[in-house]
C-alpha cells in the first residue's frame, strides 16, 4: 500500500468523522434551591429580651437559604396579647409569614378556633388568611363561610357568604 493512500484514507476518515458525528451539548444546571439543612423532629424558637415569641415544630423540617419546609407543622406566636397556635399537615416560613396547607388549625388562647385547608398568617400584622371555606367556632358560636380575614389583635373578621350560629346573651 501506497503511503499516499495511507494518508488520504486516513484523512478521509477524520473529515468524516469531524463532520458527520457531533460533539455532545452538555448543559450545566446551576442548582439554586439547595437546601441548608435537614432534619428530623424539627423545633425552632425564637427569643426576645421579653422571652419565646415563636415556636415552631414538626415532623421534618428543611431550612433553605430563604425559608423553612416543615412537615406536620406547629406553630406558635406568642410575639402579640393573644398567644396564637396553628397546625397544619405541611407550612413554609419565609419572611415572618406563616402558609399552612392541609388540614389546618387556627387556635386562640381565648377559645377562638377556625379550620380550613390552606391559611396564610402573618406574624407582623397579626392577620391570618383563609381563601378557601372554612368553619369558625368559640364555644357552641358557630361560622361557616369563604375568604375569611382574621385580626388577631383588633378581634375583626372579614368574610363571604357566611352562615353564623350563635347564642345571644341577655343584657342587664
Amino acid at each position: 500500500m501506497n503511503i499516499n493512500i495511507f494518508f488520504i484514507a486516513t484523512s478521509a476518515f477524520l473529515l468524516i468523522i469531524l463532520f458527520v458525528f457531533k460533539p455532545l451539548d452538555i448543559k450545566q444546571e446551576s442548582l439554586k434551591d439547595v437546601p441548608l439543612f435537614n432534619m428530623s423532629t424539627f423545633t425552632m424558637q425564637e427569643l426576645n429580651t421579653q422571652g419565646l415569641i415563636t415556636l415552631m415544630s414538626g415532623s421534618e423540617g428543611v431550612k433553605y437559604s430563604n425559608r423553612y419546609t416543615v412537615k406536620d407543622i406547629d406553630y406558635t406566636d406568642n410575639s402579640k396579647d393573644y398567644v396564637a397556635n396553628m397546625t397544619a399537615i405541611n407550612g413554609v416560613y419565609k419572611n415572618d409569614i406563616v402558609t399552612l396547607v392541609g388540614d389546618v388549625v387556627y387556635f386562640r388562647e381565648d377559645g377562638l378556633t377556625f379550620e380550613t385547608k390552606k391559611a396564610v398568617y402573618n406574624k407582623k400584622t397579626s392577620i391570618s388568611r383563609a381563601d378557601g371555606e372554612y368553619v369558625l367556632y368559640r364555644n357552641s358560636d358557630r361560622v361557616i363561610g369563604k375568604k375569611l380575614r382574621y385580626n388577631n389583635e383588633s378581634e375583626k373578621i372579614k368574610s363571604i357568604n357566611v352562615t353564623a350560629k350563635y347564642q345571644l346573651k341577655e343584657g342587664k
